[in-house]
């Protein structure tokens, strides 16, 4: 354990020096949910949205698990840079635990987002976001437990594909209908039956809700509740699913 421990460590300073001396990266990653903020959220005020809570409580949750949703998904970029030059080939033949090789990764990638997702509520709550800080915080929780998840199945993608082209689109034929069918935006009671039921095969619905419930203040709601053990479960096989990644790649 002190091995893995200190193996994380050392890939997690790696790539979190990486990150800050690109502080681009570390700002324009939460453009795009804050474009929504600013020009998406101010036409919600006032409309009956079927959710508890204001407009800026329905919509900032699902901000904050698109930053997540998106900029995960994509973080496989980055490996397939490193396999180019070599990064990865060097890698291979290092003692490091291909656990940590992943873990080191994904947690720098789950403080890089959860920086931005408080950026992103600071800007919410200057437009007119009421939340209780116990939900803030239990938002940003679910933002770095997805960002683990994803990021580590995005790892795992990018290790079997050899070029950003490959890549690219099976992302967005992943992360597109996740968007649409996850209610990140406006609650799925506001459509049709049929896609109602439709979104609840999708894990993220329970995740989007269970942020909402949170930022009402409903933590003992079985939304919450419904929302922690698919994240924990998905978060749990995804980095098991990783971590084979790698071993099999070190192979």
């Amino acid at each position: 354990m002190s091995a893995l421990l200190s193996d994380t460590a050392l890939v997690f300073g790696r790539y979190a020096r990486q990150t800050l001396r690109s502080r681009l990266q570390m700002l324009f990653g939460v453009l795009m949910p804050l474009l929504y903020l600013l020009f998406f959220g101010p036409l919600l005020t006032g409309l009956p949205l079927s959710s508890p809570g204001s407009s800026w409580q329905v919509l900032v949750p699902g901000l904050l698990l698109q930053l997540a949703l998106f900029g995960a998904s994509f973080c496989g970029f980055g490996i397939i840079v490193e396999k180019q030059y070599g990064v990865v080939e060097r890698m291979r033949v290092t003692p490091v635990s291909r656990l940590a090789l992943l873990l080191g990764r994904v947690l720098r990638d789950a403080l890089l987002f959860v920086f931005q997702a408080v950026l992103l509520v600071l800007a919410a709550l200057a437009m007119g976001l009421r939340a209780p800080l116990p939900g803030i915080l239990i938002g940003f929780a679910f933002v770095a437990v997805l960002t683990v998840a994803l990021a580590s199945l995005s790892y795992a993608l990018a290790l079997k594909v050899q070029t950003p082209q490959e890549f690219g689109p099976v992302i967005n034929s992943v992360t597109m209908p996740s968007m649409l069918l996850s209610g990140l935006m406006l609650p799925m009671a506001l459509g049709p039956t049929w896609l109602d039921v439709l979104s609840h095969f999708m894990p993220f619905r329970y995740l989007v809700d269970a942020v909402r419930a949170a930022f009402v203040g409903s933590y003992a709601s079985p939304a919450l509740l419904y929302g922690v053990l698919v994240a924990v479960a998905f978060a749990a096989l995804s980095v098991t699913y990783g971590t084979r990644a790698f071993r099999r790649s070190a192979a």
